[in-house]
């Protein structure tokens, strides 16, 4: 459910927005800010998978020693569809890629990166302690545990109403699924899902920079 993490005194923490299969955007990001996969740690919010050409790639950046990432509604919808038999939410929202895919194999693949792939990230910076879900916290940290996998991985409701409150009991969180035009923050929640299957961009940043800007944002 929740995995936390100490801080990286060795080199940087980045967090990366949905990918979408889009493994090469990735790379790109990965090469500007010259990651380095002996010393850096990089978190995902999830949705690794569906409506780029590279889904099975992505998902399998979790076996990666450098790369962390929750389970998203996507990856939720995969699961669904291959261990439940129910597809058609899974095809009409991108999985249709998992037609050309042997299902059991795929079925295998899956299993094994979600088992890596937990509802939510606590991660220590030099500036505080981030959060990461894929949809949205709690309005009290403290109660990450009991949260609904609904609200988790799919809800809208802080960001449709531009809920301006602070998420007690973090110093920030850091989630995607909702796209935006840009980063944006409401409270000390930052969404960087920048919508990469329609914008052609993915959303890099370091997690002690937002834990800094979360300081600052919550403390004047």
């Amino acid at each position: 459910m929740l995995k936390r993490f100490e801080r990286n005194d060795n080199g940087h923490d980045y967090v990366v927005g949905d990918l979408h299969g889009h493994y090469a955007l990735l790379e790109r990001e990965l090469t500007r800010v010259d990651f380095d996969t002996a010393r850096d740690r990089l978190f995902s919010v999830g949705d690794l998978i569906d409506r780029g050409p590279d889904s099975l790639k992505c998902l399998e950046l979790v076996h990666q020693p450098w790369c962390y990432a929750v389970t998203g509604n996507h990856e939720m919808m995969a699961r669904n569809a291959l261990f439940d038999n129910h597809w058609g939410q899974w095809l009409s929202n991108g999985g249709d890629w998992s037609q050309s895919h042997d299902k059991v194999t795929l079925r295998n693949r899956l299993a094994e990166a979600m088992m890596k792939m937990p509802l939510a990230f606590e991660v220590e910076t030099a500036h505080g302690v981030v959060g990461i879900v894929h949809a949205e916290p709690p309005a009290n940290w403290s109660d990450i545990r009991k949260t609904s996998r609904e609200t988790l991985l799919w809800s809208r409701q802080r960001i449709e109403s531009n809920n301006q409150s602070i998420v007690s009991g973090i110093d920030g969180v850091v989630v995607g699924h909702t796209p935006v035009p840009e980063p944006r923050t409401l409270g000390n929640v930052r969404y960087i899902d920048v919508g990469s299957f329609f914008s052609g961009r993915i959303c890099l940043e370091k997690l002690e920079d937002i834990a800094g800007m979360m300081k600052k944002h919550t403390n004047p």
